[in-house]
């Protein structure tokens, strides 16, 4: 254990295990903010700059299939698009994360471009090649045009914002904060909607 993890004496090896993965990753990700809070204290104002990528493309569910971890549409490792059907739980993709302070400022991926692979993906998940066509025929079809490569990365100004100014709270530098309760005191809303725009969006609104 202690070389496979790279330890040496006087290391703190900590585990976590619960039945469901969600739960387990989201508890260690508070003991190493717990943690790591008297490592950065008088240290705020330093950056440190880091990208965390190749993500898992697939998480377990609980009656025992697959459902993507961020979503369908991410390009799988070329080494691992192999594995989709024999070893999903394996399958990483090409996901990328800009983080700094441990706060991620930008979150972004090479997309899927070739029918063959998304469709492989959509089944994955349990998704059926009648159910695809349903819901993404649109997307399907344009693949076979000849979609190329691409990808991106989408930042938060905002959030860049809190890092650098050492706040703790996004609310504390956009424009409009909104309350816990998603109020926004600012201007009002939610406000009651109109019955014409209701009427025009063909909604139905019924009373818990």
């Amino acid at each position: 254990m202690t070389a496979a993890l790279g330890a040496s004496p006087g290391d703190l090896l900590l585990f976590v295990a619960d039945a469901r993965l969600d739960v387990a990753c989201r508890s260690l990700g508070a003991v190493r903010t717990v943690l790591g809070e008297p490592l950065i204290k008088g240290r705020e104002m330093e950056f440190a700059f880091a990208w965390v990528r190749e993500f898992p493309l697939f998480e377990p569910t609980d009656n025992g299939g697959w459902a993507p971890a961020h979503h369908i549409f991410s390009m799988p490792l070329d080494e691992h698009v192999e594995l989709l059907e024999s070893d999903p739980g394996r399958v990483h993709a090409q996901l990328y994360d800009l983080v700094c302070n441990g706060v991620e400022l930008a979150s972004g991926s090479i997309r899927i471009h070739r029918r063959d692979i998304q469709e492989r993906v959509m089944k994955v998940i349990g998704l059926s090649i009648e159910e695809a066509e349903s819901r993404f025929g649109f997307l399907l079809e344009a693949f076979q045009y000849g979609a190329p490569p691409h990808g991106g990365i989408a930042p938060g100004l905002d959030r860049l914002i809190m890092v650098m100014t050492g706040r703790r709270s996004i609310r504390d530098v956009i424009a409009f904060p909104k309350t816990q309760s998603a109020t926004s005191l600012m201007d009002g809303c939610p406000a009651e909607v109109d019955e014409r725009d209701v009427r025009d969006l063909h909604l139905k609104i019924t009373a818990e």
